[in-house]
């Protein structure tokens, strides 16, 4: 009988539940046994994995986080971790694996497929929606949502007072989830770390909003954005296992500057891990369902170093290394249209 594993790996997010109950479906439809690898590679590295059955499954589709749990383990940091990974998977017996991450979880995934463990299968999930080859990953449209929402509310709270607000959303290096959220939103200013921030540029836009009568303004920034003479702003030094800088903190300084340059009350929201929480929206339980599908019929074909993606409406499928190759940042015709509302 054929045996997958399945694990999540990387920072949680909605629409990984439904990649895991499509899944099991499907390979339990096939006649295949599944299990399920606790906490990403940690699990395949301590050999902490679980049975996967119809009832394992049953009532997590609007579920957010993964059932399966993650972490963001990296079997190459440390000496003797991918040993044990390759002597458990061994033990397992797996006759293939799908890994559903970003960046770090399928970069693994590559190198793994080099060094001998070819049977791997990709998902493509990440809020940030930084994979090439995939139009949208697993959870990028509901952190999307959670964040229009966030924007619609301090709208309100903005007009009241006559504030500048400034909303530090999440997105690491691209800035997707500012420029969508930004749009959906109504925000007056969007900074994204594609495009240095230029901070006089951003105070005359304000400037002019506020000229012709409009006393509040929404400015939205990403995380991984950066001043064009400045570093970029992090909440500590310390790397994690991925030698990734942990993001935060360009809210503020962002809102003290304006407030010193303009004389405005300036406050700042960051959303921060609300991000990740919450329900899928139905685009995400949809897509995360027909991810996990294909990716079972890819193993079925033996179509093993693939990553499921999607184009336009289409599944299809990638070769996993040319998924995390290159960071998938912000499209500029987007951004242009974004421009159009600014100031």
């Amino acid at each position: 009988m054929t045996k997958i594993g399945v694990l999540t790996g990387g920072g949680d997010c909605p629409g990984l539940n439904p990649v895991i109950r499509a899944a099991v479906r499907k390979s339990l439809n096939e006649g295949y046994e599944i299990i399920g690898i606790k906490n990403g590679w940690k699990g395949l590295i301590e050999n902490d994995i679980i049975s996967l059955k119809l009832e394992s499954v049953s009532g997590i589709l609007p579920k957010g986080g993964t059932i399966l749990g993650t972490s963001r383990t990296n079997p190459y940091k440390k000496e003797g971790d991918l040993q044990k990974l390759k002597d458990n998977y061994k033990k397992l017996g797996l006759d293939a694996l799908i890994a559903t991450g970003g960046e770090d979880t399928l970069g693994v995934a590559t190198k793994l497929i080099k060094d001998g463990i070819t049977n791997i299968v990709g998902v493509p999930k990440t809020i940030d929606n930084d994979l090439s080859t995939t139009d949208y990953t697993s959870g990028f449209d509901t952190a999307l949502n959670t964040a229009m929402e966030c924007i619609d509310k301090l709208h309100t709270t903005a007009e009241s007072h006559h504030r500048i607000i400034v909303v530090e959303v999440m997105g690491r290096h691209a800035g997707w989830i500012a420029t969508e959220a930004g749009i959906a939103g109504g925000a007056d200013v969007i900074l994204i770390p594609e495009i240095p921030i230029d901070i006089e540029e951003t105070c005359e836009l304000l400037k002019k909003r506020h000229a012709r009568g409009k006393l509040f303004s929404i400015v939205v920034v990403a995380e991984g954005a950066k001043f064009k003479e400045g570093t970029m702003i992090t909440q500590e030094e310390k790397l994690d296992e991925f030698g990734h800088v942990r993001l935060g903190g360009i809210g503020e300084t962002l809102g003290q500057e304006i407030e010193k340059r303009m004389g405005y009350e300036t406050r700042v929201s960051v959303l921060g891990h609300i991000q990740r929480g919450g329900s899928p929206t139905a685009f995400d339980r949809i897509l995360g369902t027909r991810f996990g599908v294909r990716a079972v019929e890819l193993v079925k074909a033996k179509k093993f170093g693939r990553m499921v993606a999607l184009a336009g409406n289409k599944i299809i499928d990638v070769p996993i290394e040319e998924a995390v190759s290159v960071l998938k940042t912000v499209d500029m015709d987007l951004y242009e249209i974004a421009k159009v509302f600014f100031g």
